[in-house]
């Protein structure tokens, strides 16, 4: 670890209840915090272009594996609007997805 970093470490564990129950609790809370910013911060640079290989290794990952975890909410979601329109088409759903991700493209090319 940098310097920096060590340092962050220290203080951060310092900060930590001296209950291990509670460190642990406490730890899981900024867990989730931690997630959540660093999915904000891929959507920005999403948002901007960056490639998924350059998103994975700023996170120590692979491209695919930041693709999967970051990808998965938005995947679950689709998979459940698809299943709660049965009615729709298979054309009709292939016609609406690729309208949405023209839009998303123009959009982007907006910016």
């Amino acid at each position: 670890m940098s310097g920096k970093l060590d340092s962050m470490v220290v203080l951060a564990a310092s900060a930590l209840p001296t209950d291990p129950i509670e460190a642990l609790q406490e730890l899981t809370r900024s867990g989730v915090e931690l997630d959540r910013l660093r999915r904000s911060y891929v959507q920005a640079a999403r948002a901007k272009g960056v490639s998924w290989e350059k998103i994975g290794e700023a996170l120590a990952m692979t491209k695919q594996g930041a693709w999967e975890y970051f990808t998965r909410d938005a995947l679950t979601a689709l998979r459940r609007n698809v299943d709660s329109n049965v009615e729709l088409g298979e054309e009709e759903a292939m016609e609406m997805a690729v309208a949405e991700v023209k839009a998303i493209r123009r959009q982007r090319r907006a910016q």
